[in-house]
């Protein structure tokens, strides 16, 4: 089984939800050159369904059967792996059946029979930390998903919450996850400056500018990983366009990071 989490640093990048086959491609086919590009492991994420949307009218996806074939078809035709959340435990058998890694989203994240579930379907499984959650909390997250038996287990770091519209990024937080759960530790850059129900009408507002410093600070800070949600034209997207990074731009930020991450190693190690 291919190990999506051992050569850091690795990428998960890829649209917020599951859009037209042109669109999913499109992204997928430029990551998938950015990845033999920069020479990291690149996992294609897109969301079938994003069900926990602020609003009942909010955008959620395609859902399982149609948003897991569109999956299927990025991955033939890109040779990436996929990653995609599960929200329930009746959807992890389906989504195992395509998806390389199950992610298990962040207002999920104690959810114990899901935890166990993806643990089970023999995929790799990516845990989002809660906003709420301290990062020594997290280990009984991972440790419901290890005694599923998961071949491979990442945990994200997304920010906590800050007052009523904000997030913060504790950038101790890389070691702290690392050192408590025994597993890589990732930054969700674009998670991280979203403005939970700041938005129009009520969606998730978010501070794009603001990814890439933070994005620089946590490959120094020891991220193992990079989540990155991006998109050809993200004012216009369903959901979240307010944070993703615009697609022709992300080469640009990871080559920057990726030299941060090196030099920051590089410095350790002298």
């Amino acid at each position: 089984m291919s190990r999506h989490f051992a050569a850091a640093p690795f990428l998960i990048a890829g649209p917020c939800v599951v859009e037209s086959d042109d669109l999913n491609l499109r992204v997928g086919e430029t990551l998938a050159e950015l990845g033999a590009k920069l020479g990291i492991h690149v996992v294609f994420k897109a969301s079938y369904d994003k069900a926990n949307r602020s609003r009942l009218a909010a955008p959620r996806g395609p859902g399982v059967d149609r948003g897991l074939r569109a999956l299927e078809r990025v991955r033939d035709a890109t040779g990436l792996p996929v990653l995609t959340d599960v929200h329930d435990v009746s959807q992890v058998a389906d989504a195992a059946r395509v998806a390389d890694v199950l992610q298990v989203p962040a207002f999920l994240c104690r959810q114990t029979d899901l935890l166990v579930a993806v643990g089970r379907a023999n995929r790799a499984v990516n845990v989002k930390k809660g906003q709420w959650m301290a990062a020594d909390a997290m280990a009984g997250s991972i440790e419901k998903v290890r005694a599923g038996g998961a071949p491979e287990i990442a945990v994200t770091e997304r920010g906590t919450f800050f007052g009523y519209g904000d997030l913060v990024v504790d950038m101790r937080n890389f070691a702290r996850l690392r050192a408590a759960c025994g597993v890589p530790a990732v930054f969700d850059a674009t998670h991280s400056v979203q403005q939970p129900g700041l938005g129009r009408d009520g969606a998730s507002g978010g501070l794009r500018d603001f990814v890439p410093p933070l994005l620089y600070a946590a490959a120094a800070a020891g991220a193992d990983g990079f989540f990155l949600e991006t998109h050809p034209d993200p004012d216009h997207a369903p959901s979240d366009g307010a944070t993703m990074i615009p697609l022709d731009q992300l080469s640009g930020l990871l080559g920057v990071a990726l030299d941060v991450w090196q030099r920051a190693r590089d410095a350790v190690r002298a």
